[in-house]
């Protein structure tokens, strides 16, 4: 069954398609650029099951890194705990993509199977590396390894001096078993805050630099705050501190957009970038306050009221 987690790592992966370059090296020793056409393919495979209806199965993501030598990859996301039994659905997955893109030439089958991998956002200490897959056939036996990338082998300096950014989303998994402590003591996740203000200033800084884009850096924080919404269900004080966080950078992170763009049409050109930040955050102030007209709030903030009105907008719509 889909659950939230597939969808944010689905989502992530086919919208912030750059990002999967890393992963893609990481776990599979890979050396891409991060230049390389990457094509990704229907994700909805139907398994064909005798005298029965087919049975539809949804990957994450299959697609092709167009490097020296094009290559099919195929990169599952798993929440439950390691069981054994994604090692079925991924080699059903796998053989299906392989069937969907078989050849035949003079009665012959070729099929040629996914560079295959999953993320485990939750193991146990002695939870394997890998899976394998041992297929016995009449002329002879193959076997090989499917690599396994642990969310919890992963720090917050790891992430990010590797790029793996599309971990960011889920890096809350790591505090999983700390929630009830969180959830009742104020320090404790205060503590917790500041690691995600340190995630979010270095997104900051990784979109001044041109390394990533801001449609990128929206997209890891809009859909880090689902996951958090998510795994956090059951403890509120949790999901609202890291949740608020998210929120407001969603919130900033649209406010400078407007700005940027009042920028490109001439309306504040020659402010400081600094003051710009400034007018943004008294503007928001004022509109989170509720106390004053959008013309009084446009006037003091020396913004424009079409700037404070989408503010407006996007506050109430976070």
């Amino acid at each position: 069954m889909a659950t939230v987690y597939d969808g944010v790592f689905h989502t992530i992966l086919n919208d912030c398609r750059r990002l999967i370059i890393p992963v893609i090296n990481e776990v599979f020793g890979e050396n891409y650029t991060g230049k390389e056409e990457i094509r990704f393919f229907p994700n909805e495979h139907y398994l064909d099951q005798r005298d029965e209806a087919d049975i539809e199965r949804i990957t994450d993501t299959s697609f092709t890194v167009f490097g020296k030598v094009p290559k099919k990859y195929h990169v599952e996301c798993e929440s439950s705990y390691p069981d054994g039994k994604i090692t079925i659905r991924l080699f059903e997955y796998d053989a299906q993509i392989a069937l969907d893109e078989g050849e035949v030439t003079e009665e012959t089958l070729t099929v040629t199977f996914p560079n295959t991998a999953v993320l485990h956002l939750r193991s146990r200490p002695k939870s394997p590396d890998k899976m394998k897959y041992i297929i016995v056939t009449p002329g002879g036996t193959v076997q090989y390894d499917v690599p396994i990338m642990k969310m919890q082998s992963y720090s917050l300096d790891d992430i990010f001096e590797k790029g793996l950014l599309i971990l960011i989303p889920f890096y809350i998994f790591l505090y999983e078993k700390k929630f009830k402590a969180y959830n009742s003591d104020k320090q404790k996740l205060e503590e917790l805050k500041a690691e995600y203000r340190k995630i979010l200033d270095k997104l900051d800084e990784l979109e001044e630099q041109g390394v990533i884009g801001a449609f990128d850096k929206r997209t890891i924080v809009e859909l880090s705050g689902d996951v958090i919404k998510e795994i956090a269900q059951k403890h509120k004080n949790v999901q609202k501190g890291i949740g608020d966080l998210m929120r407001g950078a969603l919130i900033e992170t649209s406010a400078r957009t407007i700005l940027k763009q009042g920028f490109r049409e001439g309306r504040e050109e020659g402010r400081a970038e600094g003051q710009a930040e400034e007018r943004i955050q008294s503007a928001m102030r004022m509109i989170a306050a509720g106390k004053f007209q959008i013309e009084d709030i446009a006037q003091i903030s020396c913004l424009t009221v079409e700037q404070v009105r989408e503010l407006a907008e996007n506050l109430q719509s976070v």
